[in-house]
């Protein structure tokens, strides 16, 4: 629920401005939740050979094989229910954990930074998802659909 506070300060076109705001946030939350899982399940495809496989060598991870075949099991399943916005935040949290420990258990031995590990896409996916599943799915998603 967001309350706006008008003060003696305010001018008509600040009020204005707050208001489109308000009007285009869900809006802006939905593109940035397609575009996000757009792109993290094409990360998750990699693990089944495509888009160049893992590293970019064409190989796939090998069926079965803990962690990295359920891993992007995983990522694609769950890119496909936020970009959908079905059960959303739990499919981000559940995102953000599974590139939390990507980064602790494959980036984070190999150096203190991600810029030295190559950590920065799992650093980034892991706090991105967290955010998707504090704000929520904004508009046109399933989760809205459910709730009617």
């Amino acid at each position: 629920m967001t309350t706006t506070i008008t003060t003696s300060n305010t001018t008509p076109e600040t009020a204005t401005a707050k208001t489109l705001a308000d009007r285009v946030r869900p809006t802006v939350l939905a593109l940035f939740r397609a575009v996000v899982s757009f792109l993290f399940l094409c990360h998750g495809l990699m693990g089944f050979g495509l888009f160049g496989g893992i590293d970019n060598a064409g190989g796939a991870v090998p069926f079965g094989q803990w962690p990295g075949y359920w891993a992007s099991l995983i990522e694609v399943v769950g890119a496909i229910f936020v970009f959908a916005g079905f059960f959303t935040r739990i499919s981000a949290t559940v995102l953000s954990g599974v590139m939390a420990y990507a980064y602790f258990t494959v980036h984070a031995p190999e150096g203190l930074l991600p810029l030295h590990n190559m950590g920065e896409p799992a650093a980034l996916y892991a706090w991105v998802f967290l955010a998707i599943a504090v704000v929520g799915p904004g508009a046109a998603s399933l989760d809205g659909l459910r709730k009617k």
